[in-house]
């Protein structure tokens, strides 16, 4: 048997009150103290951008230098650098966010295959994450901005997640900067022609995010709306 039917089968055994109460309680005090440690270590890390990307991308790819490069110029700005703390985009990020001498943060996720965390993190910014859900709102309690490059579901749901809750006013509306108009062209062309005219969401939540190109744009992007609030970063 294998271990995703393991998973399967598991959910249709059947349980009595006892055995799920107990089950559940252990699992909430696991993810009470994923949130608390998670609290404690992110609570004094300052102004920070959350960077979003596949981890799949390699050093001699375009977007690798990319995100290095827009890291690096957002700790100039004065911001650290928040990544899911694998390889690939998350890395280079938190490269650049180094080379910078700004925070390197990593909410690195354990997971059977893929995720390992990068040599570029601040040794006491490290942390370690069971649960996605916990990991995703550390990605958004804690962030000032979010950038996102070119990457997959996980990349997809940390974009639709931050989405989601600046449109039902969960959170302020902090700036989402997309970068790579040719990647991102075909999602936004869909959500226009999709949503807007299904009427599933509103044609104004088109402002909610920026689709750029270059490390500049996206900088300046993030600068032009704290700007407006008289607010930056300062140390």
């Amino acid at each position: 048997m294998t271990a995703n039917e393991a998973k399967i089968r598991k959910a249709f055994l059947k349980k009595d009150w006892q055995e799920i109460k107990s089950e559940n309680s252990w699992q909430i005090f696991k993810v009470m103290a994923e949130i608390v440690d998670g609290f404690d270590a992110l609570s004094r890390i300052g102004p920070c951008v959350s960077m979003f990307g596949s981890a799949r991308t390699k050093p001699d790819d375009n977007y690798y230098k990319l995100a290095e490069d827009i890291a690096h110029g957002l700790t100039q700005e004065g911001y650290g650098i928040i990544t899911g703390g694998g390889p690939g985009i998350m890395e280079a990020a938190n490269k650049g966010a180094q080379r910078g001498g700004g925070k390197s943060v990593g909410l690195n996720i354990e997971l059977p295959f893929e995720q390992s965390s990068n040599p570029y993190i601040d040794s006491d910014k490290l942390i370690f994450f069971n649960y996605f859900f916990v990991r995703k709102l550390m990605f958004i309690k804690y962030a000032q901005g979010f950038v996102v490059l070119p990457g997959g579901f996980g990349t997809m749901d940390e974009l639709f997640e931050a989405l989601t809750l600046i449109q039902t006013e969960k959170i302020g509306k902090f700036p989402i900067i997309m970068v790579g108009k040719e990647y991102w062209d075909g999602l936004y062309q869909w959500i226009q022609k999709r949503l807007i005219e299904e009427k599933t969401i509103s044609p104004e939540d088109l402002d909610l995010f920026s689709v750029v190109d270059t490390k500049d744009e996206c900088i300046t992007k993030i600068d032009e709306f704290y700007s407006k609030y008289l607010l930056k970063p300062n140390f």
